[in-house]
């Protein structure tokens, strides 16, 4: 489970991007957890251990113990210059695991986990800050042997000292919504010498979660905790003492940060880090909205921009730069599970706990008229939480997913047609104009009077009480205001009292904290082996705080399946009850489902090189991208930039 907090979501908003991809088990880098755990009892031994560089819960790994270096890098790549990218908002933190504040971009640049993940292998983890790893075949307990050449930026060496404060650290200060996930998983954590540590499990924590929820927390210097007095719940104007190759070199809060490369930093040469981490500086600059950015970026004022804007992506890019072959623009595939990006409802509001009035507003998205109109036809609809990829749900349930709903419907948990039906897809609209058809229209407002919302003279719905039916779409960003005030104008035509509150990024990053919206966008970022992490998306006990459940979902039959998935054993049993899973998130309709795009939409002053093949899992820029003197000096003597 990635550590993750409430930030501010723009139309088609783009995946956050890291020099090292965090490790795809779901409980890995813990912002999060339970109660503080100081081992003293010794692991499980006696028994059949497997030594080894990797782990995978599905088959194979890809690399081997005598990897040279991963096969999507050039490890010829030159080192040093600069990359530039933009952010939007404020910032006013490093801290990225807090609820408190709001984190600066890359604020996790610098921190590094014992077991790392390569953006060409979905399911195999490996060894990073470790030599090897050990275990039984039951995973009762791993025993990571940690390298003796890893320093903090500081130049100090990280110990197993170092690994259990830092795992300590976030099971005694990190957010609640995980601590209810992962209490209990572990007996004990003992440090057998300066460099070996060992975790042992209870029987009770999720087999396929072990290794890398032990392996991938991030590590941090005991030291300078302790010498700073930080916390991990608390907002920081520094990063924390860490070992990546990245450190923070300047910063203008709200304006401008760079993170520049640690000359002494230990990871160079291990073969996972060859042709990686080329660039000497990373530079971000900050701006209000989307659309200034562009302006800069056109100017020179930053290099690299990943394009979130369709209208700018179909219509902005003729500029004399671009025209005169300076700048690049490319689409780039991208072969990680589609963002579900959607509007959610606050479920904890009475009005959106009628699954008709939910559905009744639903209908007045016209996806297909933006899609067209707005968004140049570049998306496509979000139909699962796992869209664009085998594990979601189509058609109707096989028969393996029958066997698992069916005893939810013996016991009234689930409706009967859950077996029967497809899976829901979103309404279908028009193209010709943004407001629905008519029968479209019809059969909204008829489901809304049978939920008791009549129209009155004014054009609006209210209820046996007098009470209007009110919409408050919660929203930050200027440039969505063309795609919500179409949908605004469909949901007061039907009857809703519906409007826009647009707010500055500080505000609504709390407004959604604390639950105060109607509607908001929300971005669903799943993987490819799903587990005990859903909890944190969509399980009862996360809903009064959670930054993934924001739609304050409790739904018994949702908390029923979440153990099915979990407890998956091979791929086809983690295929059927995924599939089980998103048909059910699905029929419950807490979302308007919106768009994605399964193709990474960039643009790029022409002063970086790439390999020809990007790898499936990752656009990797900030990664194994890097810097062409020569194409950037051209660039200087033909005027283009400064």
């Amino acid at each position: 489970m990635t550590p993750h907090r409430p930030q501010a979501q723009s139309a088609a908003a783009p995946r956050p991007v890291r020099p090292v991809r965090p490790v795809p088990m779901p409980l890995m880098a813990f912002a999060l957890a339970t109660a503080g755990l100081i081992a003293t009892a010794p692991a499980v031994l006696g028994q059949d251990t497997t030594t080894t560089h990797a782990y995978s819960n599905f088959g194979a790994v890809k690399y081997g113990p005598d990897m040279a270096h991963l096969d999507y890098v050039n490890p010829d790549a030159p080192k040093g210059g600069e990359i530039s990218i933009s952010a939007m908002g404020t910032f006013d933190s490093f801290n990225n695991y807090s609820r408190k504040g709001v984190a600066a971009a890359l604020a996790t640049i610098g921190s590094e986990s014992i077991v790392s993940t390569a953006l060409d292998d979905p399911y195999g983890i490996y060894c990073f800050l470790c030599e090897t790893m050990e275990y039984p075949e039951d995973l009762k307990w791993v025993t990571f042997n940690l390298r003796d050449d890893v320093t903090f930026a500081d130049g100090t060496p990280m110990t197993a000292e170092d690994v259990l404060f830092s795992f300590n650290l976030f099971l005694e200060q990190g957010i609640t919504e995980y601590r209810r996930i992962v209490e209990g998983f572990l007996e004990d954590v003992e440090i057998e010498d300066e460099h070996t540590i060992t975790f042992t499990f209870t029987d009770q924590s999720p087999i396929r979660e072990r290794i890398g929820f032990a392996g991938g927390t991030p590590v941090f210097s005991k030291a300078w905790f302790e010498e700073t007095g930080t916390r991990l719940d608390d907002s920081s104007e520094e990063p924390f003492m860490a070992t990546g190759a990245y450190v923070l070199e300047s910063k203008d809060f709200n304006r401008q940060i760079i993170y520049a490369k640690n000359p002494d930093y230990w990871g160079t040469d291990h073969p996972m880090n060859v042709g990686r981490n080329n660039f000497d500086r990373i530079r971000v600059e900050y701006f209000a909205d989307s659309q200034a950015a562009f302006e800069a970026f056109k100017a020179g004022a930053f290099t690299y921009r990943i394009e979130n804007s369709s209208l700018i992506w179909a219509t902005g890019y003729d500029f004399p730069a671009l025209n005169e072959g300076n700048v690049i623009k490319e689409e780039i595939p991208d072969g990680t599970v589609g963002t579900a990006q959607s509007f959610v409802f606050n479920l904890d509001r009475e009005t959106w706990q009628d699954r008709r009035v939910r559905k009744a507003a639903e209908m007045m998205f016209n996806f297909e008229w933006s899609n067209q109109a707005l968004f140049y036809g570049l998306y496509d609809r979000v139909d699962s939480f796992w869209p664009g990829t085998d594990l979601a749900a189509t058609g109707t349930p096989s028969e393996a997913e029958i066997a698992i709903l069916q005893p939810l419907v013996d016991e009234g948990l689930l409706d009967a047609s859950i077996l029967t039906d497809e899976a829901v897809l979103p309404p279908v609209n028009t193209t010709d104009q943004n407001r629905p058809p008519r029968r479209m229209y019809r059969e909204a407002g008829q489901i809304l009077e049978d939920a008791g919302w009549v129209v009155g003279d004014d054009g609006l719905r209210r209820n046996d009480a007098g009470e209007t039916l009110g919409l408050e779409i919660l929203s930050f960003d200027p440039n969505f205001d063309r795609i919500l005030n179409p949908y605004i104008e469909n949901l007061r035509l039907l009857g809703f009292d519906a409007e826009l509150n647009r707010v500055d990024t500080a505000q609504y990053v709390e407004s959604r904290r604390a639950g105060d919206f109607d509607l908001v966008s929300h971005s669903f970022q799943m993987g490819f082996e799903p587990g005990i992490g859903l909890e944190q998306w969509f399980a009862s006990k996360t809903a009064d705080d959670s930054s993934r459940n924001l739609m304050r979902l409790r739904n018994d039959a949702v908390d029923a399946i979440l153990p099915t998935v979990v407890d998956a054993e091979t791929l086809d049993e983690l295929r059927t009850s995924v599939h089980a899973l998103d048909r059910v998130l699905r029929s419950i309709g807490f979302t308007v489902p919106q768009w994605f795009k399964p193709v990474h939409t960039v643009a790029y002053w022409d002063m970086y090189g790439r390999p020809d093949e990007i790898p499936p899992l990752g656009l990797g820029y900030l990664d194994f991208w890097w810097y062409d003197a020569e194409k950037h000096d051209a660039l200087i003597e033909a005027g283009a930039l400064r």
